[in-house]
């Protein structure tokens, strides 16, 4: 058994999708309906920010090589993490959707600022504001799950 950081690595942990299937079947169909009608180029973007807050190297590997085969740039994956810094990079959209992102992610440290919700109605309709807020909620889930089941980077299973 291996030792990194705070996380203990070597232990054979649950696999969702086998122990308990319908629920696995059913957060699969959320991101699927959470995805609907969204920019491919912004869901990646969107998985990715929550990803690193989380510190979750299983989904980030597996969201940058999706949006890298998507066509995504290696300046604007390189970017996500300082994108306030880096406005350029990306588009007004972008940036309100990576601003609710962080808001949504980091709900404990206070809340959905009202500006930012506000900064994200401008950008989006209400459907896709429901899409954009779905997703956010999504990724933070399946973080969650490839946490507390010790998903290892580089090792996506999805066919």
């Amino acid at each position: 058994m291996t030792t990194t950081n705070t996380h203990v690595t070597g232990t054979a942990r649950l696999n969702l999708a086998k122990a308990a299937p319908k629920v696995f079947r059913a957060l699969v169909g959320f991101d699927t309906a959470a995805r609907e009608g969204l920019d491919p180029a912004l869901v990646e973007l969107i998985q990715i920010r929550a990803s690193h807050l989380n510190h979750c190297a299983y989904c980030l590997h597996m969201h940058t090589n999706d949006a890298r085969k998507a066509g995504e740039t290696e300046d604007r994956l390189h970017m996500v993490p300082v994108w306030r810094e880096a406005r350029h990079f990306f588009t007004a959209r972008e940036q309100a959707a990576l601003a609710l992102t962080e808001a949504v992610t980091l709900v404990a440290d206070g809340g959905v600022p009202d500006e930012v919700y506000a900064e994200a109605a401008a950008h989006f309709d209400e459907q896709e504001l429901a899409h954009v807020l779905s997703l956010i909620l999504t990724i933070n889930t399946w973080n969650r799950v490839a946490l507390a089941t010790a998903k290892v980077a580089g090792t996506d299973e999805r066919g």
